[in-house]
This record gives C-alpha cells, sequence and structure tokens, in this order.
C-alpha cells in the first residue's frame, strides 16, 4: 500500500479551512488538476457523493465515509481503492493545521505535494 501524508499551518479559523475544503465549488481554486467538482447533495454527510473532473477529462465519483464538524472529513473513491482523509486541529483561534494523507493499495497516480496545500493557504489567506 503507498501512502502520502502532508501538513501546513493556514492563519484562518478552523470552521473557515473546514467549510472551505469540504465545498466543491472551491476545489477547482486550490487542486490544478480538479476543472470542476459536485456534490449530490449540501450538506454532506456520510454517504454523501462528489465527482470531480480532472484536466484528462476524465471524471472520478467519490463517497464521504466519515465526516466530524471541523476535525475530519474523508472520502473513498467509488469503484477504486484510492482514500484521501483531511483532518483539522486548532492550533488557536485563528490558526489551522490541516493534514492531508491519501493511501491506495494499488499506489497513488499522482499524490498531492506540498504546493498544492501552500495554493490553499495563499487561497484562504488571500
Amino acid at each position: 500500500m503507498k501512502e502520502n501524508k502532508i501538513s501546513i499551518e493556514i492563519k484562518r479559523p478552523i470552521s473557515e479551512v473546514f467549510e472551505f475544503t469540504i465545498n466543491p465549488k472551491n476545489t477547482h481554486l486550490w487542486i490544478d488538476n480538479v476543472q470542476k467538482e459536485e456534490t449530490n447533495e449540501w450538506p454532506i454527510k456520510v454517504g454523501s457523493r462528489y465527482r470531480n473532473i480532472g484536466n484528462d477529462g476524465v471524471w472520478n465519483e467519490y463517497k464521504v465515509i466519515d465526516l466530524k464538524q471541523n476535525e475530519l472529513f474523508e472520502l473513498k473513491m467509488i469503484n477504486g481503492t484510492y482514500h484521501v482523509r483531511y483532518t483539522y486541529k486548532p492550533i488557536d483561534t485563528n490558526n489551522t493545521e490541516l493534514i492531508y494523507f491519501e493511501w491506495d493499495e494499488n499506489g497513488i497516480k499522482s499524490p498531492f505535494q506540498q504546493t498544492v496545500l501552500i495554493r490553499l493557504k495563499d487561497v484562504l489567506e488571500a
């Protein structure tokens, strides 16, 4: 199994970081290879589905398998073995640590790099 774990400190309250990262309308603003993302319901809950289209023109679909307000957001690819987990930790009232962890039994095709989280930080702190 391949794993990838990266983290970043963002100068924003935990609720802002959480709400921004779970909202599919924001994904293309910080993940370069996602053109569009949508969900089948809002607000989301465990069992909600996301789908996104990448620069390669391929749609991928994911299911929310764990969700805890301002703490955890976890997705698993439908018809695949890829998982991703976002963990949110308060540093203080105006600073959040975001830990991004992804894994796949068959290897990670395009693992997130620190530059992706830096872009998220830049967007949120602008």
